[in-house]
C-alpha cells in the first residue's frame, strides 16, 4: 500500500481521502432516480417478450409478470454493479462507484445483495435508511454497514 501526503495528512488509499465523500449523498439518490428510469426502460422489451411467451404458453407464461421488474433489476445491477468499474450507470454518470473497504472487487452477488438489501431496508424502514448516513463515517448507509461497502467518488 502506497502512502501519500495530501494537505499534510498522510492518505494510504483513496478511501481515506474524506473528499472522496463530499456530495456522495446528493449524487447516490440521483443516480438511483437514473437507473430506476433505466430499469424501467429495460423492462419493456421483456414485458413484450413474456406477453407472447403467456399466448405460446395459453397464459401460463402470464405469471412472469409478477417477478417481471425485480428479475430486470437484478440482472441489471448484476451486469452493471458487478462490472470491474463498480457503477451502474446512473453511478457513472454522477461520478460515484461503490467499493469494499476491504479493497477486494465488487462482485456480482455482492452487488445484488447490495440492492436487495437496499429495497428491504426501504420497504423495512423506508427512507429512514438514509438518515444513517448522517452520522455515519464515510455517509454510509444502513446496507453499505451490514456489508462493508462505501460509495465514493470516482473522481477523487
Amino acid at each position: 500500500m502506497s502512502a501519500r501526503v495530501l494537505d499534510g495528512e498522510i492518505i494510504t488509499s483513496r478511501l481515506d481521502d474524506m473528499r472522496a465523500y463530499q456530495g456522495v449523498r446528493t449524487r447516490r439518490v440521483l443516480a438511483f432516480v437514473i437507473d430506476y428510469c433505466i430499469v424501467a426502460l429495460l423492462t419493456i422489451p421483456f414485458a413484450i417478450l413474456v406477453f407472447f411467451l403467456g399466448l405460446l404458453t395459453l397464459g401460463l407464461g402470464w405469471m412472469l409478470f409478477s417477478i417481471l421488474v425485480p428479475a430486470v433489476a437484478i440482472l441489471y445491477i448484476w451486469n452493471t454493479l458487478g462490472r470491474a468499474d463498480q457503477a451502474t450507470t446512473g453511478m457513472k454518470m454522477m461520478g460515484i462507484r461503490l467499493d469494499r473497504l476491504d479493497g477486494t472487487r465488487i462482485d456480482g452477488l455482492t452487488a445484488v445483495v447490495h440492492s436487495v438489501l437496499f429495497w428491504a431496508g426501504n420497504v423495512i424502514l423506508t427512507p429512514l435508511i438514509l438518515l444513517v448516513s448522517l452520522f455515519s463515517d464515510r455517509k454510509r448507509t444502513l446496507h453499505d454497514l451490514l456489508l462493508g461497502t462505501v460509495v465514493s467518488r470516482s473522481d477523487r
